[in-house]
């Protein structure tokens, strides 16, 4: 069995975060490890309260797994400082970290803001260019790129942009786009390729970027090349949303399990 690790936030809800992530990997068949970066007080309605662990015990985590158990692959979530940030790239150099797939987690579904201003740039600069593939959603897109996205010819240019930033390939995620289905676009610095899935109107969203970013790695590790990694992950997700769960009052989780 392959193994992979997620370095991320905590959700008390269980739809997002460490728990979607472990979910996720327990779902497509690998082990999952995880290292807590932050602990949120949240639910389905939104954030009410986080707490980031100190760097250096973050370090510890990471220290921890690789040391005795290892990974086949990497996912990362939420760093919600830059000084995380700076130790979690500092461990994943010093790992020689094959398969690192980063979800720039900037803004819960709810709104409220997941990564401070200050550490927007030491993203760029320290972990994207680590990365075998970054997977922003349009906002974050429009962030790392500095591009306003409307269209596919849009997701194109900022993934050329967020692409000059270092990482081996860019998935630009297009839920949030005003078009009849989902498209997801990736870029490997040579071509482009669409993964579409038809729209599935629900609120019950809640997770998709750690679930993607996840299924992603889990394909990763198991030696899976990145088109088709993405793939299996985008058929995964979209039979999650479409399976839903409404729990809660805001927005639900993903059925995680929908396999089973």
């Amino acid at each position: 069995m392959k193994i992979v690790l997620t370095i991320a936030g905590s959700d008390s809800g269980g739809g997002a975060g460490i728990q979607a992530d472990l979910k996720t990997f327990s779902a497509l068949g690998v082990y999952g490890m995880s290292v807590l970066t932050s602990i949120t007080a949240q639910n389905t309605l939104g954030v009410q309260g986080i707490h980031d662990l100190p760097p250096n015990f973050v370090g510890l985590q990471i220290d921890s797994v690789m040391q005795d158990i290892g990974a086949d692959a990497v996912k990362i979530g939420m760093l919600s400082n830059a000084q995380i940030i700076k130790i979690v790239s500092e461990k994943i150099k010093e790992y020689k970290v094959k398969n690192l797939v980063i979800d720039p987690v900037m803004v819960a579904k709810g709104g409220n803001r997941l990564l401070k201003e200050d550490a927007v740039e030491a993203l760029k600069q320290e972990l994207i260019p680590l990365a075998t593939a970054v997977t922003p959603n349009l906002m974050e897109a429009e962030v790392l790129s500095g591009l306003r996205i409307q269209n596919i010819e849009d997701m194109k240019e900022a993934a050329r942009k967020i692409y000059n930033l270092g990482p081996k390939n860019v998935l630009i995620k297009g839920g949030h786009l005003l078009s009849k289905e989902a498209i997801d676009l990736l870029f490997n610095g040579n071509n482009f390729k669409e993964f579409k899935a038809e729209r599935i109107n629900t609120k019950n969203t809640h997770g998709t970027g750690c679930t993607l970013s996840s299924a992603i790695a889990a394909g990763l590790a198991q030696e899976k090349g990145i088109e088709e990694a993405v793939d299996i992950a985008k058929k995964y997700i979209t039979l999650a949303i479409k399976n839903s769960l409404n729990i809660g009052h805001g927005h639900g989780p993903l059925n995680h399990l929908v396999h089973l």
